[in-house]
């Protein structure tokens, strides 16, 4: 019998989903991804990232939409069962949301029912799932912690994502299915979203035009790496959420279900304008700065607390703005050869 673990990952052409199998792969593990390959974003830009996956022999991807039920459980039982389905691919973007909403709710919300129950039919030992710091909403106590309440989702986005996290919990109350939904805060890094500030500020500096900064620059981020937060996934894999004896000091597990919820943030806040300061220096360049108002859906500051991640795993994000911003320009201009 192999020893070989097997991941099913979604969105393994997306930024974070590349990461976590590339870092799965390099441990020796087998992965099948799932991607839809949607053009929200540039898809030569995805294409890349999968083409790099492709690179290691334990690298199977499958293209197809999210809400493709007969597509998803095909996938799934292509190849063994997986020891963890990671399900990060998502309907992305919070201002994108106030636009085109019907997108989230068919991505977010049926796409994500579609990946639990397949690994229900399956039997995947451990469901880990994406959910958003966006879910804390209009809370203003910080640093956010998993034990607050999250009432107020202030998009459409943040919504389905809270939505997401009352489905799991049901079905693993239901199924018995062990499931651990995670808060990402400000991810950034190599291989990034076109549609994220650090690569819209990246490329507005480099090409000498105005960038826009909302609130005036009064805005404070949690910022994440984004190789920290895959550790962070990667710790998580293996603390499986069970009974009593699987709890950690400032647990959320669940009293009726297998089921638990971590933020995995930097726990600190950075102001957006020191950001930008950072981003300047490795540029050696300034910005042109078009300072704007806050945008409908915006929260002034996010803060994780992330301690429960540390005590599940042993690990706690750490990489500086300084580090993680010259990871990512490095990475920019060698990709598009500036």
């Amino acid at each position: 019998m192999s020893s070989t673990r097997h991941a099913f990952i979604t969105g393994t052409a997306g930024f974070i989903g590349y990461h976590l199998a590339e870092l799965l792969l390099s441990e020796g593990w087998q992965v099948t991804g799932y991607d839809g390959l949607t053009d929200y974003y540039d898809v030569a830009l995805k294409e890349a990232r999968h083409a790099r996956l492709a690179r290691y022999d334990g690298f199977k991807a499958h293209i197809a939409q999210l809400e493709d039920m007969d597509s998803v459980m095909a996938a799934m039982q292509s190849g063994p069962k997986p020891d963890a389905v990671i399900h990060l691919a998502a309907q992305a973007g919070v201002r994108y949301s106030l636009e085109n909403p019907r997108a989230y709710i068919d991505s977010n919300i049926v796409g994500t029912f579609n990946i639990m129950e397949a690994s229900r039919a399956v039997g995947t030992g451990h469901l880990l799932m994406a959910a958003t710091s966006s879910v804390y909403g209009a809370n203003t106590e910080m640093p956010f912690g998993e034990d607050q309440k999250t009432d107020t989702p202030l998009t459409i986005y943040a919504a389905t994502k809270k939505a997401t996290e009352s489905l799991s919990h049901a079905w693993a109350h239901v199924n018995g299915l062990p499931t651990t939904m995670f808060r990402f805060f400000t991810v950034y890094g190599p291989w990034g979203r076109p549609d994220m500030a650090l690569f819209k500020f990246t490329k507005g500096i480099l090409e000498g035009k105005p960038i826009d900064i909302y609130n005036h620059g009064n805005m404070f981020r949690d910022f994440t790496y984004v190789t920290d937060l895959v550790r962070g996934i990667r710790g998580l894999i293996d603390a499986v959420p069970g009974g009593p004896d699987t709890a950690v000091a400032g647990d959320s597990l669940s009293p009726v279900a297998p089921w638990r919820v971590v933020n995995i943030g930097n726990s600190d806040k950075v102001r957006l304008e020191d950001f930008i300061d950072a981003l300047e220096r490795k540029l050696g360049q300034k910005a042109i700065r078009n300072y704007m108002d806050m945008q409908l859906g915006d929260v002034p500051a996010t803060w994780a607390n992330a301690e429960l991640l540390q005590n599940l795993t042993g690990y706690r994000p750490q990489t500086g703005i300084s580090d993680g911003i010259a990871g990512f320009v490095d990475w920019y201009k060698d990709y598009y050869r500036v």
